[in-house]
């Protein structure tokens, strides 16, 4: 069966709705959650995170808040993802021990290079956390064949060239791409980036799974609506993606 791995922001609007909304998407067929940590300058991400992780600064998140979320998820698979600020900020020893300690299985750092990821790479090893690798369709052969030697848990397969949550209507082909990820690695491959109900057939094609993010956090951003009608439409949609996946 096909994955659905979710992204949410936490303290968007507090942490207990966050707790709530998960174990309401674990319970809805999200297979594992990215929480991330909000910051000022993502600058992988589309108007949707942005301003969801904006809000969250607002509401007065702090880096306690995403272990308070992710001790009340023990036993979910859980992963963390966020801009090397944040965490060397924090210090990245202590972050993997954090991590190590709540049972977090992986952290995804978008703007980390490649090479410069060895150190902390290695850290996460030792405390058996994977550091998730990204991989473009412009990314060259040989550069995923040194890449992707040593990958743990899954790669991240960029969808298309931009930032999260663009949505477009064309389908940029990714065959290639996967094609020489897997003559690198048996590691499983997730698409992201633009992945919703719409998409997530052609996305999930001689993939492993889909990563969902802004077509989860959207529906958080609407004002109008109360805390129920949120998550019912979150659910809704983590609902519909994981069927079409394994359609």
């Amino acid at each position: 069966m096909k994955k659905l791995v979710g992204y949410l922001t936490p303290k968007l609007p507090d942490s207990q709705f966050t707790i709530d909304l998960a174990l309401a998407l674990f319970e809805s067929g999200m297979d594992s959650l990215e929480l991330g940590v909000p910051f000022s300058d993502p600058v992988a991400d589309g108007a949707a995170i942005e301003l969801a992780g904006l809000k969250a600064i607002k509401n007065g998140f702090v880096f306690d808040d995403i272990l308070r979320v992710s001790d009340n998820l023990r036993g979910k698979d859980l992963l963390w993802m966020g801009y090397m600020n944040s965490f060397f900020r924090r210090g990245f020893d202590r972050v993997a021990q954090e991590a190590a300690s709540l049972g977090v299985s992986g952290l995804l750092i978008p703007d980390m290079p490649h090479e410069e990821s060895g150190r902390c790479a290695g850290v996460l090893e030792q405390k058996d956390i994977a550091l998730i690798e990204f991989i473009a369709p412009t990314t060259p052969k040989e550069r995923i064949l040194a890449n992707l030697k040593n990958a743990r848990k899954f790669i991240y397969l960029v969808a298309y060239n931009g930032i999260t949550g663009a949505d477009r209507g064309e389908d940029e082909s990714i065959r290639g791409c996967l094609e020489n990820i897997r003559a690198a690695t048996e590691t499983p491959v997730f698409v992201g980036f633009g992945v919703n109900r719409k998409s997530a057939k052609r996305r999930v094609l001689g993939a492993d799974g889909v990563i969902v993010g802004s077509a989860f956090v959207r529906p958080l951003l609407d004002d109008n609506v109360g805390s129920g009608e949120k998550m019912r439409r979150v659910c809704e949609e983590a609902k519909a993606i994981k069927e079409i996946i394994n359609e």
